[in-house]
């Protein structure tokens, strides 16, 4: 609701009406996250211990670059552009893991370009909109079990489980990517109650993707090379195919406030609601129908993560120590969209999570300004639990469960250049 630079495109286009001038701000979040985790157990598709990596740690730094560019047409007209990343998940386990046959790696980023205006109907009220096109990419790495034949009709003779473990390995590995435009809007209103107070309305549309692009089939080992010689390629094995998946990246409302304690400090709040349950289910198709046992065939795997809604709520302020130096320091809740241990995702692993956040900002003269802030992201520890694979699709995983500690760190480095 503060509105202090063009970065406002993002949070509520409105606030551009609020700027004293056009301006450009240039910024960059570094992501530090961690992911410890431990796997409980984890069996093959005829119920049989999978050999391999059991424990590890995921970090991958990202940085999410933003600029916002923000024009004063006349008194009451304020046109901009943004360009920004509003959703990014990245993680990959170790290709030995023993929870492999999920998801091994998966990553996804979105890269939205927004043409925004604003308009001041008068003192007290502005409004504010914006056209959405939001470029996705996302790849994927999921193993298959190809041995599961050979590994049931030893089990069903009587040989040991270790034994057919180590003598059965023959993993195979689809790398997959996709991307796709898609298109939305954003909805704002900003309202000055009085000299004091402010609220702000916020509404960002749900945007639809069909990712269209290449899944390449690999043997590891030298059984699965060997089969892939002989009887893969009959069953709709290929080194590369076309495949696609449908998402929706979620609708949002922000309803959010500002009050001016006195001429140095002000509070801040905001409430926001998600419809993650969008992401209820995904299925990932290939091009070509394969044979997936028992006479079975399918051309999909499908996952059910039955997201549900969500909401964030966040409090903050700012104190102005000096004419050009400004502190910040806050704190949220933002509810995790995943219901239960039954229903986490090995590759989406998340938790309830606590925002703790404090920065700056410093004027060098009256057309430069300087942001930085520091988050730490507290995530309750969680776990997962899964069942086999139904055997209707491609999916040869087997049950598992495992035990996470997460956290996240972000630096927040911000450049605005005011043209006054």
């Amino acid at each position: 609701a503060e509105a202090a630079d063009a970065s406002t495109i993002f949070y509520n286009p409105a606030g551009l009406s609020k700027l004293d001038s056009s301006q450009i701000s240039v910024n960059a979040n570094i992501v530090f996250p961690s992911i410890r985790y431990e796997a409980d157990s984890a069996t093959d598709f005829t119920g049989i211990p999978v050999q391999g990596s059991k424990s590890g740690k995921i970090t991958k730094t990202t940085v999410a670059p933003h600029i916002y560019g923000a024009y004063k047409v006349n008194d009451n007209l304020t046109v901009g552009l943004g360009v920004y990343v509003p959703f990014g998940s990245a993680t990959e386990y170790e290709k030995d893991s023993v929870l492999r046959h999920n998801i091994n790696k998966l990553g996804l980023t979105s890269i939205a370009v927004e043409p925004v205006a604003a308009w001041k109907l008068n003192d007290r009220h502005s409004f504010g909109a914006g056209i959405i096109a939001q470029h996705t990419s996302a790849e994927l790495r999921k193993y298959a079990d190809w041995g599961i034949q050979q590994k049931a009709a030893a089990k069903a003779s009587g040989k040991p489980d270790a034994a057919i473990a180590a003598a059965i390995q023959a993993d195979g590995h689809a790398d997959v990517k996709g991307s796709d435009w898609g298109f939305g809007y954003q909805l704002a209103w900003m309202w000055d109650i009085n000299d004091r107070a402010r609220v702000g309305v916020n509404y960002r549309s749900k945007v639809s993707h069909t990712l269209k692009g290449d899944a390449e089939w690999a043997a590891d080992g030298a059984a699965a090379k060997a089969m892939w010689s002989t009887a893969l390629a009959a069953n709709g094995y290929t080194a590369n195919e076309k495949a696609s998946v449908k998402i929706v990246t979620p609708e949002s409302l922000s309803v959010h406030g500002m009050y001016k304690v006195s001429d140095k400090a002000n509070l801040f709040g905001d409430v926001t609601w998600t419809r993650h349950s969008r992401f209820n289910k995904a299925e990932l198709v290939f091009e070509k129908e394969k044979t997936i046992g028992m006479s079975k065939k399918s051309d999909r795997t499908t996952i059910t993560p039955n997201w549900r809604n969500t909401y964030k709520v966040g409090f903050g302020g700012s104190y102005q120590i000096s004419e050009p130096l400004q502190l910040r320091a806050g704190i949220a809740f933002d509810k995790s969209p995943v219901r239960n241990a039954d229903y986490r995702m090995n590759s989406l692993p998340d938790g309830n999570r606590i925002w703790f956040s404090a920065g700056m900002k410093y004027n060098i003269g009256k057309n430069h300004v300087v942001d930085a802030a520091y988050t730490h992201i507290h995530i309750n520890d969680t776990s997962y639990r899964t069942a086999k694979a139904s055997g209707n699709d491609v999916d040869s995983k087997g049950a598992s469960s495992a035990r996470f500690k997460n956290h996240a760190d972000i630096i927040g480095l911000q450049y605005t250049y005011k043209f006054k």
